[in-house]
């Protein structure tokens, strides 16, 4: 990790650099790039403060910390960092992870979670499968059809290009379609 340490109001000391370059190499597991960390240490008065930026993988994070004494603000401060590290890389996987199981969704998969971790997660749960037939004929037809069962929509194959339809009621009454383009 590429770590740079910036002393305010503070005599320069090697130990004091060296300890914050330390304990900042074992973040390196977590980062899968090269990562950089930003060490500005400071003293007011009597408080003495941490303040640590680290950049890596795509996010960043902070940390602030105040103690009475400098190692101890930096030991604060780095676990701090630590804790929200894992959170963005728990976010990150998944992101992810969702974004993959959408492109191939299967029911299965939804069944492994229970209904309690997918209302935390904010997940939408499928409730209902509903197989349907969909058979040949042209628009007019489906139209016909779709009066007959009141559903909002009705899925076809169109008896002219051979090609899976959907037919829709809107809100005014009227039908919207939606089919492929070649």
């Amino acid at each position: 990790m590429q770590t740079s340490v910036t002393f305010i109001n503070l005599d320069p000391s090697e130990t004091l650099k060296a300890y914050a370059c330390e304990k900042l190499d074992r973040f390196d597991k977590y980062a899968d790039n090269p990562a950089t960390a930003n060490v500005v240490l400071t003293v007011e008065k009597f408080r003495h403060i941490a303040d640590i930026n680290i950049n890596a993988d795509g996010f960043v994070v902070n940390s602030h910390e105040e103690t009475s004494d400098m190692y101890s603000a930096i030991d604060m401060a780095l676990d701090k960092l630590e804790k929200q590290i894992i959170k963005n890389k728990k976010k990150f996987k998944k992101r992810r992870s969702t974004a993959a199981r959408s492109k191939t969704f299967r029911y299965e998969e939804a069944n492994l979670a229970s209904p309690g971790d997918l209302e935390q997660e904010g997940v939408r749960e499928i409730v209902k499968i509903k197989n349907i037939e969909y058979k040949p004929m042209d628009i007019d037809e489906a139209i016909l059809q779709m009066d007959l069962i009141k559903d909002s929509f009705l899925v076809f194959t169109n008896a002219q290009s051979s090609e899976v339809n959907v037919l829709y009621r809107l809100k005014d009454g009227n039908y919207g379609l939606i089919q492929p383009s070649s």
